[in-house]
């Protein structure tokens, strides 16, 4: 379908508030890129996919997906061979915990559903290797001393070397020979070496190496003589010791590489659950029902699911059963063009698989294409009047549509002389009516309201006023016109 009708319907939107439902990567990615589909056995099974996570949340709750940033380079990197770091490996265990919770969450459900049973019968798990992984690496910046015994071996040899220089350099700072040369009564470190806070007019009494004097230059930081080999020998431990965790997320990786293409599938199908559970949930917020695909339109009770569903009012619409051209009639902000934005955006929303705010037994018509001609997009760049850009966008619509489109026209014939604009609108409809399109339009012309009165294909409808209050109730009625031409 067009984009630029389907901006003017706000789908974008649609698409906005489906990705904010979403927990992955991938999962944003489909709702950020979801378009209607044009092939009805597409479109039932996106629908019957939406509907069937709608029943699974009622009866199982939320599906048990947690965030999932892109993972698409870690993928590539082991499909390579390449080993990862300890934040991507946790993310890959990550990935399998969420795969295994997946599985036993659908296991337990108990629930037999055609097409989400494709998705959970293809997730991998291998708790082996995703313990392992969460058993070595505590988190990105810390591996669990027992993830090997060498490195257990070489972090209790690092810290028994540790409380030994400490022990000394206590020893040095608190004696009676150094304390009154020391700065401050700590052990600190620098450059990776332990050293002591010591007087800058003192720094030739302590025998040793600076490696640091203070900002105001008042304190030297010397590593005595005395420890000089045990500092070596922890900086030969640290050198092991991430040559032994470099091994260690080598083997983990290692693990990785012949289920790459396992990983990769349920990467892909957890981002798929994670769309089909935000339309699910999207569904049961705004109290959505699944259509029936059919050869023509009936919304019943439809509501436009951008405005509060509190306040809006519900309408009854159908098209292409007894007519295929359905002319609305109204006050101005009495609801006729929200009326049009409904009617194509539920169409869009159900082409693309979502369910929509309407009653049960709603039908829907597979559109090629949804044209809409709504607003005034007069444009200053190219210089056009409000009636030439409703022009072009006519010329564009009779150049495009055929008839399987649905044609969503604002104030048709308006911005030029009133009897010129209802010939035009009569002859435009006329043109729609031939090719069986299916046409709602808004005007204020009262050629066009009786032109429909007499002819079969045409059908009138307005926008209910209270004479009383003299406000709109935002009400459809259906083969009624308005007699007033403009409030």
């Amino acid at each position: 379908m067009l984009k630029k009708y389907l901006n003017r319907l706000e789908f974008n939107e649609i698409r906005g508030k489906l990705s904010t439902y979403c927990q992955t990567f991938v999962g944003k990615n489909i709702a950020d890129n979801l378009e209607p589909y044009t092939d009805v056995d597409k479109i039932n099974k996106y629908l019957s996919e939406t509907s069937e996570a709608n029943y699974l949340i009622s009866n199982a709750g939320s599906f048990p997906i947690s965030e999932m940033s892109d993972l698409s380079l870690c993928l590539k990197m082991l499909e390579s061979s390449i080993s990862l770091n300890a934040k991507n490996l946790l993310e890959m265990a990550e990935l399998l915990r969420i795969s295994k919770d997946l599985k036993e969450f659908y296991n337990k459900a108990e629930l037999d559903l055609e097409f989400l049973n494709v998705y959970f019968s293809q997730l991998y798990s291998n708790f082996d290797i995703e313990k392992k992984i969460f058993s070595c690496i505590i988190s990105e910046d810390e591996i669990a001393d027992n993830a090997s015994s060498e490195l257990s071996s070489i972090r209790r040899n690092k810290k028994n070397i540790e409380a030994g220089i400490k022990e000394k350099l206590n020893h040095i700072i608190r004696s009676s020979e150094y304390s009154k040369y020391i700065m401050d009564q700590v052990v600190t470190i620098r450059n990776n070496r332990y050293v002591i806070p010591v007087k800058e007019e003192y720094r030739n009494n302590v025998k040793g190496f600076i490696h640091d004097t203070s900002s105001s230059g008042s304190t030297v930081y010397i590593e005595p003589m005395a420890i000089f080999e045990m500092n070596n020998k922890i900086n030969s431990l640290i050198v092991e010791e991430n040559k032994e965790i470099e091994k260690i997320l080598n083997n983990l990786s290692a693990l990785l590489f012949p289920i790459v293409n396992n990983l990769r599938q349920t990467y892909n199908l957890i981002g798929m659950l994670d769309f089909i559970s935000a339309k699910a949930r999207f569904s049961i917020d705004y109290d959505c029902t699944k259509p029936e695909i059919g050869s023509y339109l009936d919304f019943k009770q439809a509501r436009h699911p951008l405005i509060n569903k509190d306040k809006v009012v519900p309408i009854d619409v159908n098209l292409g059963k007894d007519f295929h051209t359905l002319v609305i009639t109204g006050p101005n902000t009495g609801g006729k063009t929200v009326t049009l934005k409904t009617v194509g955006l539920l169409c869009a929303m159900a082409q693309a698989g979502l369910c929509i705010p309407v009653r049960e037994g709603s039908k829907i018509k597979v559109f090629d294409n949804i044209f809409a001609d709504i607003g005034d997009e007069q444009s200053i760049e190219e210089s056009l009047s409000t009636f030439s850009s409703h022009i072009t966008n006519i010329v564009q619509i009779i150049n495009n549509f055929t008839e399987n489109s649905l044609i969503l026209v604002d104030e048709l014939g308006s911005g030029t002389d009133p009897l010129e604009g209802a010939n035009l609108a009569i002859s435009l409809l006329e043109h729609f009516s031939s090719k069986k399109a299916l046409t709602i339009a808004t005007t204020h012309y009262h050629e066009i309201k009786n032109y429909c009165i007499t002819h079969d294909d045409f059908e009138n409808a307005s926008c209910e006023f209270d004479l009383a209050t003299l406000k709109p109730t935002y009400h459809l009625l259906l083969g009624i016109p308005r007699q007033e031409q403009c409030f």
